[in-house]
């Protein structure tokens, strides 16, 4: 499984971009799109997802 960002709740502050361990988050038309082939949801690197940690948003970063 992976992650999801809610586009229209994303504030596009970039935030998630730079936490992303596995650089599976990219800036596409506007706003922010986390590759699914490449996220790992952080399992084995952190407790929890870094974009949930980082977001300012809550429920922008959300399992897919």
């Amino acid at each position: 499984m992976a992650y999801k960002i809610v586009t229209s709740q994303c504030t596009v502050c970039g935030a998630c971009e730079f936490e992303c361990p596995n650089a599976a988050i990219s800036m596409k038309r506007g706003t922010y799109v986390i590759d699914a082939a490449k996220c790992t949801e952080c399992e084995g690197q952190f407790d929890k997802p870094q974009c949930v940690s980082v977001c300012p948003v809550d429920n922008t970063c959300v399992p897919a």
